[in-house]
C-alpha cells in the first residue's frame, strides 16, 4: 500500500505564495541531498527520492494553478495573438498571413 505523502495537498493549498516558495526550495535541496547520498552509497530509504520528486511536484501544479487563476482574474489581460485575432481573421503574425496567399 502506498505511503502517504509527509504534505497533503489540502494543507499545502492553504500555505501562502511565500510559504510555497520556501517548501519548494526546502524540498529540492532535500533532493538534492538524497541524490547525493545515493550516489555516494549512503542512503538507506531510497522511497525517499520519489516522495520528494512527488511532493515537488504537487507543489508546482498548485502554484500553477494560481498563476493561471490569477491571469483569468485580471480583467483587460491580452491572452496572445489567437484572443485577439477576430473572427474571420487568421490568428497569428499578420505579415506572413497575407504572404501565404
Amino acid at each position: 500500500m502506498a505511503k502517504a505523502a509527509l504534505h497533503k495537498i489540502g494543507d499545502i493549498r492553504q500555505k501562502t505564495s511565500d510559504e510555497l516558495a520556501a517548501l519548494l526550495l526546502q524540498l529540492r535541496k532535500e533532493q538534492f541531498n538524497i541524490r547525493f547520498q545515493r550516489a555516494t552509497g549512503q542512503t538507506e530509504g531510497i522511497g525517499r527520492i520519489r516522495e520528494a520528486r512527488r511532493e515537488i511536484a504537487r507543489i508546482k501544479t498548485i502554484q500553477g494553478q494560481r498563476e493561471g487563476d490569477a491571469a483569468k482574474a485580471a480583467p483587460g489581460q491580452p491572452k496572445g495573438d489567437a484572443a485577439t485575432a477576430g473572427p474571420g481573421q487568421p490568428k497569428g503574425d499578420p505579415a506572413s498571413a497575407g504572404a501565404q496567399a
